[in-house]
């Protein structure tokens, strides 16, 4: 059995945008519900301003608060050193940082251009250095940009270098919109595998168009083993008119299990996460197994 990493995004990448804000208590029981279900790794929150993203303002007291697992790996997303500071104060086990491979999209979200952000992310990884904390480095719009449009492989391959060139242990190629197609997920990765084989690589996808877990297959094709995903279906780009949330953890596992891959994630558990989810949103989600059931689930002949 091939094994697959499965990584939890609801509550950062899901709760930013909520329309309102999701109790502290709420999000602390949350999170320890996940963290018993197998998920190899959690972004629990971000450290950004509260200002800027209000639905996190809790954020130290979140991961203050939490059950910690072994075997789980607690990651929150950085903008800056400030962001380095307070993640190491609450003793994050990794920092997530992320630049968009798209110039227009990056000055969109951070009023940086892509090569300003990584002479940030300099004084972060110094900051670092010598402590516990790791790096993951995220490349979003890694398969298109609704400003740009297509993205040029190359500056993919040379910005994945500068991050290796800074030290991080892993490397996150998003599809921040949901562009990206079976067919280009296989061969970015394939070539991002072949040049860095020994370089833990996730993908991150969106189901904006429905593509969400055909791109996960192709990517295991290609050998990667490593995957966002989102409680619920959970979230969605501010930037992309009408789109859904990430690809839906629970369907993940779901669509993985039946297909024998190895998680060490218990579906039961997760399927009834998602609905404590929905209880505390008070609104529908778009993941579809928790409504379903799971395809092995029979009904009695009436």
């Amino acid at each position: 059995m091939e094994r697959i990493y499965i990584q939890e995004v609801a509550t950062r990448d899901g709760f930013q945008i909520e329309d309102q804000f999701v109790p502290t208590d709420e999000k602390v029981k949350l999170i320890n519900k996940l963290s018993s279900t197998g998920l190899d790794k959690i972004e629990v929150t971000s450290f950004v301003s509260p200002i800027a993203v209000p639905n996190l303002k809790d954020a130290e007291e979140v991961m203050r608060r939490i059950d910690r697992h072994p075997g789980v790996t607690y990651t929150t997303l950085i903008p800056n050193i400030k962001g380095a500071e307070r993640a190491l104060e609450c003793k994050a086990d990794e920092v997530n940082l992320v630049a968009s491979v798209s110039e227009t999209h990056n000055r969109k979200n951070v009023r940086k251009t892509p090569e300003e952000s990584f002479e940030n992310f300099k004084d972060i990884s110094s900051y670092l250095s010598g402590t516990n904390v790791q790096m993951n480095g995220t490349l979003a719009t890694t398969f298109g940009c609704p400003f740009e449009g297509s993205i040029d492989e190359g500056k993919v391959l040379h910005l994945i270098e500068q991050y290796v060139i800074l030290g991080v242990a892993g490397i996150t190629l998003a599809d921040t919109t949901g562009m990206a197609t079976p067919k280009q997920v296989y061969r970015l990765s394939e070539k991002v595998r072949n040049r860095w084989p020994d370089l833990p690589i996730t993908l991150h996808f969106h189901n904006t168009r429905g593509m969400g877990l055909a791109n996960v297959m192709e990517g295991i094709r290609a050998g990667i083993d490593r995957f966002d995903a989102s409680l619920g279906g959970l979230g969605g780009c501010p930037f992309a008119p009408g789109a859904t949330g990430n690809i839906c953890t629970e369907d993940l596992v779901h669509m993985l299990a039946f297909m024998d891959y190895d998680m060490r994630v218990d579906l039961d558990e997760l399927i009834d996460t998602s609905k404590y989810l929905t209880s505390i949103l008070n609104h529908d989600v778009p993941g579809q197994v928790m409504k379903a059931g799971k395809i092995s689930d029979l009904y009695p002949v009436s």
